[in-house]
């Protein structure tokens, strides 16, 4: 075996004996356990296959070849002893295909054999099949009908439908439904293409429903994918370039791939399975043929094709927070009710919604308080009324508000949106007192050094200040901090809000400017300006390798609208003058021509110029939409910097197709820091940034790419690896942190100075037999500690690092807090009888954080022994700090699961959307005692005596981050349904899988636990966040069984996007 190349096969003990791995680089990885079962198979049907086709020719060819078939299913059954393997897969000595099963008692059609000669796809149902709209074989038309004709269910989702397209198969559409079975469709009105009659024929048809996206500013779905279900389980799909235009089907060169569930099911059900997630997606709205429906699909329609009526009201449909605001909103509401923080700052980049995050956040205050009193602050005049506009369609009240700005004066002070001039203007004169606002909102927050907002802000004391703004930093370079609490409430993520289409994809160069900056001086936090500037002005290579790259990389310079940002004023200007000399229309905005802000952007925004220098203190004055070229001619330090620099070149229009990004990188001093960036731009994934980096970023947002050079990654690796946490890197960051501040050294404060430093970055590193902070402490003193009893050190450490750290319940976490308090006493007196059922849970799950054994085992006669030897006075001081930090980053609200009528359920202390160890869940549900430990493994527990069962669900199932066949077995289909896969023994006649089916019958409970993987970044094991009591709605398939549960309660919005797989965006 010497043919050079990428693979993807088994290695056999040939393969492997015809490796030459002395002269080749053999590429390898293990064979995973959730996998296994798949590659074996596929595996064995070749080998199979080619000793089918080896049995010998004559008469009895095919009898031989079904004896060996029978021979090894028999063969299979005795070696996992399945006695129902034999009898429900033998195969009949006569060697027939079974092609129809029909009721001859009430009989579908006159002739049944001919009825199925023509219902059948010619293509059959088994293989697939690839039309390209040729006239050569068999036209897409005619299959379609065919599959209409012989199916159950039928599923479509297209970009949009023609009246022209839907005609060709109006008559088998109307036969179709009218014999009861099911159609839905899924379409837009995305560039007005859809033709109204089309739609509302379907949704006239009987068991038909239609749903449509009318939101024509964000392009969403251009997938066109026709879905056939049987009942047989012999299910067919189509996916491919054919929208529903009669061009498309019959005439068009399109492609289209026709799929079967025998030959590729997971493609199978991915397509369907991503169908039912649109379809409960709040993007798409039904549409049922009224009045009402066909008026709003007018107006979208309409407003796609550019010829809206702009006297409509803008807000004709319902408004309804995307999930990335609604996580917000959460947000806000956890600072308030568990951190009891009401100045709030949220963080988002313009084109993501801050004033509709705004709207809502002061609805669900305003039904709880429908006398307060409310003032939006802003300062400019269209802001105002934008943001008036939005309120009034959210809270659905034409007359909510009243305008205070220009000419606009207020009869009443209940609801105003006012300019800040206005207000400043006149506040000495007001009779309003301190607290006479109960909700103030202040817009573009970073004005709030200007003396004008500080007057507001000291005149007034809301219950509940908002600020909002797109960067932290005031003008004067300052953050605004700490006027909201000394925290951030709330940040929307870059990638989710590209993913979402709130914000443009962008193309990332980073490029190799062939400098040196590890001679710079640092200081702070970042490099000496000076010394930057003096490097970067004295460079005309430098700039020739700008422009050399500008011009490889921009379609065209003379048409592109370019932001560049400059270490100083003399660097901007420097690079004015260079670009001057080489034609490039520029300019320069500095605070020596901030006057000019205005004129330089709308020169920018019109081409009069392609590229403004500016210097990042004032990257918050450059608002310009248009925008589709960053250079960033600088190191960025600051992250936050960073994120804000390339927001500005995000914002959505309708001629830019992506926001063009180069970074000009130098050889960079070891603190400088890219993973974090990088970090930024990926967003979550379970893998390590410096394997995105070298796999050239394979989890990016949708539409987005990253390229570095050969050299570029090079530096950027070495640069990651130095700044990866280690012993020497933690000793050095302790040593230097009186240099950092004048802070004293504490955990707290640590992590604070240090912010892309976490509890589980100092915990995760060894010193020797130990790790934790006391150890860390020790070692930057060049001392070895040395506890007094290792065992109890030893289980300090496991219970912070391995339990602790994934817990998010509140509950639990002050419990502990309480323990410390009271000596590690359990029951202190003033405990009443229902708390102390409950502290008896949190002690032994406590019990088993620590010494993860039973009490016997561990050597204690009771629980209140083991959990009085914890006692550590120096000890308890660390853990004390850990849990302070582990409360202060909790971002989900706890609370009490819904009532279900079982005591076992209803009296457990677990709280909804928490993430808890497995170990506090088996506790809680009595499998783990202070006697037994539990012995569960399997991804479900049956609690008889509770009539219980417990289901524990890992979503990615392998260690690879991409795995067709198990990856989409577990999934939302929305916030409040759950696409779940049994075990492969499943049956839905019998046994547990019946037990599902009939769980209303039996008044069974049960409840859902997920986890995103076995696995966290840091290889610590993840907790499973509670889900709650979940109710059978339907089933399909058999061993195993696809199982939708119906939620009690709506999952948070950031588990909604961790779990929906297959969601929009």
């Amino acid at each position: 075996m010497n043919q050079t190349g990428i693979y993807e096969q088994l290695i056999t003990q040939l393969v492997e004996q015809n490796l030459d791995r002395e002269s080749f680089y053999v590429g390898e990885r293990s064979l995973e356990a959730a996998e296994a079962a798949t590659w074996l198979s596929r595996f064995l049907t070749r080998i199979i296959e080619i000793a089918m086709d080896s049995v010998p020719g004559g008469d009895n060819r095919i009898s031989d070849q079904i004896s060996l078939a029978n021979t090894i299913v028999q063969w299979l059954s005795r070696h996992i002893k399945d006695e129902e393997l034999i009898s429900d897969n033998l195969l009949d000595s006569q060697g027939k295909i079974l092609t129809a099963l029909f009721d001859k008692s009430n009989p579908i059609a006159a002739d049944l054999p001919k009825h199925v000669e023509a219902i059948m796809p010619i293509t059959g149902l088994t293989q697939s099949e690839l039309f390209c709209g040729s006239n050569v074989g068999i036209s897409l038309e005619t299959e379609i009908k065919r599959e209409i004709q012989s199916s159950d269910k039928i599923y479509w989702l297209v970009s949009f439908i023609k009246w022209a397209g839907i005609r060709i198969f109006k008559n088998e559409l109307e036969s179709f439904t009218r014999s009861g079975k099911q159609l839905k469709i899924i379409t837009t009105s995305y560039m007005g293409a859809t033709d109204a009659k089309a739609v509302e024929f379907l949704a006239s048809l009987p068991n038909t429903e239609v749903k449509l996206s009318y939101n024509t500013n964000r392009e969403r779905l251009h997938a066109k994918s026709y879905l056939f279900m049987r009942n047989t389980g012999f299910h067919t799909g189509y996916i491919g370039s054919s929208n529903l235009s009669h061009s498309a089907l019959t005439s068009g060169l399109e492609w289209n791939l026709k799929i079967t569930s025998q030959e590729i099911p997971h493609i199978i059900e991915k397509s369907l399975s991503t169908f039912e997630t649109y379809w409960e997606s709040p993007d798409f709205e039904h549409f049922d043929g009224e009045v009402e429906s066909r008026e709003k699909l007018s107006n979208a329609l309409q407003e796609a094709k550019g010829s809206f009526n702009t006297s409509t009201p803008s807000f004709y449909f319902d408004i309804k927070p995307h999930s990335h605001q609604q996580t917000i909103l959460e947000k806000l509401q956890v600072e308030r009710d568990l951190h009891n923080r009401y100045r709030n700052l949220v963080v988002a980049a313009t084109g993501t919604g801050k004033t509709i995050i705004s709207a809502f956040d002061f609805s669900r205050f305003y039904n709880k308080n429908p006398e307060a009193k409310f003032l939006f602050i802003a300062h400019r005049e269209e802001i105002l009324k934008q943001a008036l506009g939005a309120y009034r369609g959210v809270l659905k009240n034409s007359s909510f508000g009243e305008l205070w700005v220009g000419n606009n004066k207020p009869s009443k002070y209940q609801h105003l949106f006012a300019s800040i001039q206005s207000l400043n203007n006149q506040i000495d004169t007001l009779t309003l007192s301190e607290d006479y606002f109960d909700y103030i909102v202040i817009d573009e927050v970073h004005h709030i050094s200007a003396s004008s907002y500080r007057a507001v802000l000291k005149h007034f004391s809301p219950k509940i200040l908002l600020g909002l703004t797109a960067t932290p930093e005031r003008h004067d370079g300052t953050d605004i901090l700490s006027d909201f609490c000394n925290v951030i409430a709330a940040e929307i993520r870059l990638p989710e809000a590209i993913n979402q289409r709130h914000l443009s994809p962008f193309q990332y160069f980073a490029i190799d400017d062939d400098t040196d900056l590890t001679k710079i001086s640092w200081s702070k936090g970042r490099y000496d300006i000076a010394e930057l500037t003096h490097l970067y002005t004295y460079n005309d290579q430098r700039v020739l390798r700008i422009l050399q790259s500008l011009d490889e990389i921009v379609t065209d310079i003379s048409q592109m609208r370019a932001l560049a940002f400059c270490v100083s004023k003399d660097h901007a200007k420097f690079m004015a003058q260079k670009f001057t000399l080489h034609n490039i229309a520029c300019d320069v905005l500095t605070s020596d021509n901030s006057k000019d802000r205005e004129i330089q952007q709308q020169r920018l925004k019109s081409k009069q110029i392609n590229v403004l220098f500016v210097v990042d203190i004032f990257n918050e004055g450059v608002d310009i939409p248009e925008l589709d070229t960053l250079l960033f001619l600088r190191p960025t330090e600051s992250l936050t910097i960073f994120l804000q620099q390339l927001g500005r070149g995000l914002r959505l229009t309708n001629d830019k197709e992506c926001c063009t990004v180069l970074d000009f990188v130098g050889n960079s001093r070891p603190e400088y820091d890219f993973s974090h960036k990088f970090r930024a731009l990926v967003g979550k994934t379970n893998q390590a940034i410096a394997k995105e980096v070298k796999q050239g970023f394979p989890h990016l947002p949708l539409g987005c790419r990253i390229e570095l050079q050969e050299k570029t990654q090079a530096m950027i690796l070495k640069n990651i690896s130095q700044a990866t946490l280690n012993k020497n890197k933690l000793i050095s960051l302790v040593i230097n942190f009186p240099h950092a501040t004048h802070l004293p050294l504490t955990l707290t404060n640590f992590l604070h100075i240090y912010p892309n430093i976490t509890l589980e970055d100092i915990y995760k590193v060894k010193f020797g037999q130990f790790g934790g902070w006391s150890v860390l402490l020790a070692a930057s003193k060049e001392k070895e500690i040395k506890p007094v009893n290792k065992e109890l050190y030893a289980a300090y450490y496991r219970a912070i690092n391995n339990r602790l750290m994934n817990c998010s319940s509140i509950s639990y976490l002050r419990f502990i807090n309480t323990l410390c308090e009271n000596n590690f006493s359990i029951y202190p007196d003033s405990v009443g009888v229902e708390k102390r059922k409950s502290q008896q849970i949190f002690a032994l799950m406590c019990h088993y954080d620590f010494w993860d054994k039973t009490g016997n085992n561990a050597g204690f006669s009771d629980l209140t022994q083991s959990i009085a030897s914890l006692r550590d006075t120096k000890l308890e001081s660390e853990l004390n700090e850990v849990i302070s930090n582990l409360i202060e980053r909790l971002e989900v609200s706890e609370f009490t699961m819904p009532t279900v009528n079982n005591s076992v359920v209803d009296e457990s202390p677990l709280k909804m959307h928490v993430r808890y160890p497995k170990e506090h869940i088996l506790v809680a549900f009595g499998d783990s005692t202070f006697t037994k430990k539990s012995s569960s493994r399997e991804g479900v527990l049956n609690i008889p005596d509770a009539n219980t069962e417990l289901l524990f669900v890992t979503l990615n199932k392998c260690e690879k981050q991409f795995s067709a066949t198990t990856m989409y077995h577990d999934y939302a289909i929305s916030p409040t349904l759950f696409h779940w896969q049994t075990q492969n023994s499943a049956r839905p006649n019998s046994g547990r899988g019946l037990g599902y089916i009939k769980q209303k019958e039996n008044k069974k409970t049960f409840l859902l636990f997920v986890r995103e993987q076995a696995k966290d970044e840091n290889g610590r094991t993840m907790g499973f966040v509670n889900f709650g009591p979940v109710d059978f709605v339907k089933y399909e398939g058999s061993q195993p069984m696809n199982i939708t549960w119906k939620l009690k309660h709506p999952m948070p919005a950031y588990l909604w996007h961790e779990t929906a797989k297959l969601a929009v965006g």
